[in-house]
């Protein structure tokens, strides 16, 4: 499902930088040192848009890989559906936690894969995707997983 070689649009899409200058903004912190290096990144990386229903615009390897989706599935997931029903209204909660503070370092939750496998998610980070006009572009989240 996932590859060694990232798919182009998981190398040239603009809003890559955006996830690690927010998150360096944000946080204070370094995330990775460049965008080449989000794809084999030890821990998962996810970044949604800012749609109404907003969908995933990038996963990369790890992510893939937990969530048991090739990138191209992935990127047409809205993001809500990456939790169980019954876990939504608490990941919307924490995505509008989100939209006020600027970040959260210290989620946790249950995801489910494209393949209905259930996985936790744990010291997770979650950060809005904000350019340097202040305009939002979605959110991200970076996470380790336990199944």
């Amino acid at each position: 499902m996932t590859t060694d070689t990232p798919p182009d649009t998981a190398l040239t899409d603009p809003r890559l930088p955006l996830i690690l200058d927010s998150y360096q903004r944000l946080t204070g912190k370094i995330l990775l040192a460049d965008t080449q290096s989000m794809w084999h990144a030890p821990f998962a990386i996810v970044a949604h848009d800012t749609a109404s229903d907003p969908v995933f615009f990038y996963g990369n390897k790890l992510a893939l890989q937990q969530f048991e989706m090739s990138f191209e599935e992935f990127v047409k997931l809205p993001s809500r559906l990456s939790a169980e029903p019954l876990a939504q209204e608490a990941r919307a909660k924490l995505l509008h936690k989100v939209s006020l503070q600027g970040y959260i370092d210290d989620y946790c939750g249950m995801r489910i894969s494209g393949k209905n496998t259930r996985f936790m998610i744990r010291n997770a980070t979650v950060w809005n995707l904000i350019d340097e006009a202040g305009l939002c572009h979605g959110q991200a989240a970076t996470f380790i997983t336990h199944k």
